[in-house]
């Protein structure tokens, strides 16, 4: 991947990213290195001399392409694929990843059994994802196998699921590009599980609010054929009884939000008598005008296209008919607890960057606020805590003056959190070294500031407990 970028330069690169493939075209159209020729192949879709590709896969060579159903012969003894093939990876791997061709090498809207490639969404999922070692994996809705790919690499066993036979018979093929076994079943979300449990669950689910009705394609990728949110409502309800205990699920999701209605009562009335505990990022909010344009350029039709209009009015009227004034874009990490207790559930809308990967401060995290459910405010303050390695406090102040007006706590990564403190909290927090328990530092506190220390304990320990749960005190 790296090779392919320094073809193509920064500025081409970044281009080909926006599905805007015109200067990758220009980049690569002379070059011989075998990197370009299947570049043009495969991911610009343009045909290829045979015998450029027998030079760029010496042992696969252009009759294995054909032989394997990968290309199709053209009118002048070039080669044209059939389908999108371009690398993949993380820390660790590089895949070959198998899909259907994008809208941009197809020139036109995309057939209703597209599978889709690598996006935004599965990289966002891809990242997010913790990553311990477990036994039993499952990827629901796999598509092209993006999520199985990752999970192949911490879990003993993976099960991937998808209603697109299309998407199973790329799916089949990208995992065997990478030498890899995957129990593939075909069905709808959990029904080709049903009675199973899993340590770990993931899902970039058909999650795209569609209108139902005439004349509105339904694609597989994104469109599960509920109503409104109720597919990701259902799913989520239907999780806790595939989760081992201890077992986690990550997920994608969106939601739909009426005037005046908070996003959290939305979500949380997903989540009420699961048993489960949730974390739920709220990342991007759209007003329904926006995410009608968003998915109808998806498909393939742009504005002024004659089919434009109609499918645009389409997802227009049906929220206007629903009342729904915008949707929210999410993660939504879901735990079953180990022990018999009252699950935990934190809500919050972030919507600044975050740190890639987050796999790592979403397993850590889970953690935290898992420990923090099962432990009292008083067990709290007896823990020595330290300032985590990536917290750096700021003091801003007018000229002059001897005290600042405000001291803030910045998070250099995980959710990136900055946190308003006040004088008591930043001193606490200033002499958290991992030597004495919050309750001593209190007393000390109290004692400086001639503040009764249960005084002291009170006004500390929500800003303790925010500061924790999210990492900044370890």
């Amino acid at each position: 991947m790296d090779h392919l970028d320094t073809l193509l330069g920064e500025v081409a690169a970044g281009a080909l990213h926006r599905e805007q493939p015109f200067l990758a075209r220009r980049a690569l159209v002379a070059s011989s290195d075998p990197a370009a020729v299947l570049a043009r192949l495969f991911v610009l879709g343009r045909p290829v001399p045979a015998a450029d590709v027998d030079r760029a896969l010496p042992r696969t060579g252009a009759t294995g392409l054909l032989t394997g159903g990968l290309a199709r012969t053209d009118d002048h003894d070039g080669l044209v694929a059939l389908v999108d093939l371009r690398p993949y990876g993380d820390e660790r791997h590089t895949w070959w990843v198998v899909s259907d061709l994008s809208e941009t090498v197809r020139g036109g809207p995309l057939p209703t059994d597209h599978v889709l490639g690598v996006g935004g969404a599965s990289i966002t999922l891809a990242s997010w994802t913790p990553r311990p070692q477990v036994g039993r994996a499952l990827d629901i809705g796999t598509g092209c196998g993006v999520q199985a790919l990752h999970l192949a690499g911490h879990a003993d066993q993976v099960v991937a699921t998808d209603l697109s036979q299309r998407a199973l018979a790329l799916a089949r093929l990208t995992a065997s590009l990478g030498g890899l076994a995957l129990d593939l079943r075909h069905g709808s979300l959990l029904g080709p599980v049903e009675g199973e449990t899993f340590d770990l669950v993931v899902s970039n689910p058909p999650f795209v609010v569609t209108p139902r009705g005439a004349g509105v394609p339904v694609y597989e990728y994104r469109d599960g054929g509920a109503a409104g949110d109720s597919l990701v409502a259902g799913l989520v309800g239907g999780l806790a009884a595939h989760l081992r205990p201890g077992g986690v699920a990550q997920l994608l999701a969106n939601w739909e939000l009426a005037p005046g209605v908070d996003w959290r009562e939305r979500v949380g009335g997903w989540l009420d008598g699961t048993g489960l505990d949730a974390w739920v990022v709220q990342r991007e909010v759209q007003d329904v005008a926006e995410y009608a344009e968003t998915w109808v350029r998806d498909g393939g039709q742009r504005p002024g296209s004659a089919g434009f209009d109609p499918l645009y009015a389409a997802w227009l009227d049906d929220f206007a008919a629903r009342g729904i004034a915008h949707v929210g874009f999410g993660v939504v990490t879901l735990q079953r607890p180990e022990t018999d207790r009252e699950p935990w559930r934190d809500l919050v809308d972030v919507r600044t960057p975050v740190a890639s990967p987050m796999g790592p401060t979403v397993l850590a995290g889970l953690q935290a606020r898992t420990w923090l459910a099962e432990h009292t405010a008083s067990e709290l303050l007896d823990v020595a805590w330290q300032v985590a390695d990536d917290v750096t406090e700021e003091r801003v102040g007018r000229p002059g003056a001897i005290d600042p007006q405000v001291i803030q706590l910045r998070q250099g990564g995980g959710l990136r959190r900055v946190v308003r403190m006040d004088t008591l909290s930043a001193g606490l927090v200033g002499a958290c070294d991992g030597d004495l328990t919050a309750r001593q530092l209190c007393a000390g506190l109290a004692v400086l500031t001639e503040v009764a220390a249960a005084e002291v304990e009170a006004q500390v320990l929500p800003v303790l407990l925010e500061l924790v749960k999210d990492g900044l005190l370890r």
